[in-house]
């Protein structure tokens, strides 16, 4: 028999489980925590690190990594012919997206996105017509204009140059739209300024050669040039040795590089790979992926120049904050006149308005 004693232990246990049974019972039930998404790229030749088109991409995947929680993963192609493996490796580890950088990697996405009918493909600065890939372009002759406009407003010598990577249309969109900035300075503004320009050569490693960039600027500069252009990738390192050699300007192309070579850096062409990734990439965490293709002109923020007033916190954390090389990029800075500024404002307002149409070919 229980006692008073055990009878009441007994009650208040039941007492605690049952109230314990109601609170789950009416708890909530616990959501399992979303998976991040998995997001792979390819990316061109040249590689990580080429301080330019491959690391803006990056650039862009680590943003999305910090504000959207995604993971990714990426391959380097040693050669054009092992893309298509890379992509089909990829494809096989089942992405939410998968990235394939440069228009060398179109054929390769073109034949992949083929086979797996059901991923989810974005190419950067090519178009592939498939249902399941999105196409980011961008209008490269527009920035380039602006480029082209600076380097002949600011000229000494009335002679600038430029250095193509790889001699393609792809390139010579660069090219062209510099060319047409200098012309249209040249017909309103009463100048006479001359452009030359040279391609590193006509295959991929066009964009990996820096010593042929330096050998094109310095030849450049041999013929009068102090200002020096590039659209070229790591190639392009060679164009800023060139530069500080010589104690000219040059200016980079598709990130900020204005910090690599601190006072001998002009300005940059930004070609805003970075945030096409982002966007493509938040497009599939928001489960609004479309394919078809989307382009990126001045109108659209994809492409421009550098700040050419005050040193920004891209520029300052290249130097890793160092006082004198900060103070280099500001002083270049502060050479570029106010009217200069004015002038290339209202040449961004005119493309934007449709008011100039700028070359996409070389005449």
């Amino acid at each position: 028999m229980f006692t008073k004693k055990g009878f009441a232990l007994v009650l208040a246990f039941v007492l605690v489980l049952g109230s314990a049974l109601f609170v789950t019972g009416c708890a909530p039930a616990q959501q399992e925590p979303t998976e991040a998404a998995q997001i792979g790229i390819m990316l061109s030749v040249g590689g990580r690190g080429d301080k330019s088109f491959n690391d803006a991409a990056i650039e862009g995947l680590e943003r999305a990594k910090a504000e959207l929680g995604i993971e990714y993963r990426y391959e380097e192609p040693v050669e054009v012919a092992a893309m298509e493996d890379i992509l089909r490796f990829l494809a096989e580890q089942e992405m939410d997206l998968i990235i394939s950088v440069g228009f060398l990697t179109a054929d390769a996405l073109s034949v992949v996105a083929q086979e797996f009918p059901e991923q989810k493909f974005a190419i950067i600065d090519s178009v592939v017509d498939l249902p399941n890939v999105a196409s980011l372009v961008f209008k490269e002759h527009e920035g380039s204009f602006l480029a082209g406009a600076l380097a002949a407003l600011m000229t000494e010598t009335g002679t600038v140059g430029f250095v193509g990577g790889m001699d393609i249309p792809l390139i010579q969109k660069f090219h062209a739209g510099f060319e047409h900035g200098v012309e249209h300075i040249n017909e309103t503004q009463g100048k006479n300024v001359n452009v030359v320009a040279a391609y590193a050569g006509t295959t991929g490693e066009a964009f990996r050669n820096p010593v042929k960039g330096k050998e094109l600027a310095l030849a450049h500069m041999d013929a009068g040039a102090d200002i020096v252009y590039h659209a070229s990738g790591g190639t392009g390192i060679g164009v800023f040795d060139a530069a500080v050699e010589r104690d000219l300007l040059a200016m980079g192309v598709d990130s900020n590089q204005n910090w690599i070579a601190p006072g001998n850096i002009l300005a940059s062409m930004l070609k805003r790979v970075d945030v096409a990734v982002f966007n493509i990439v938040k497009s599939v965490v928001d489960d609004a992926f479309a394919a078809g293709t989307n382009v990126f002109g001045v109108a659209q923020d994809g492409v421009g120049l550098t700040d050419l007033n005050e040193v920004t916190d891209v520029e300052k954390a290249g130097v890793l904050d160092d006082a004198a090389d900060i103070a280099a990029i500001q002083e270049l800075k502060d050479t570029i006149p106010d009217e200069v500024i004015s002038i290339i404002d209202e040449l961004t307002q005119q493309i934007i308005d449709g008011e100039i149409a700028v070359r996409e070919t070389l005449q």
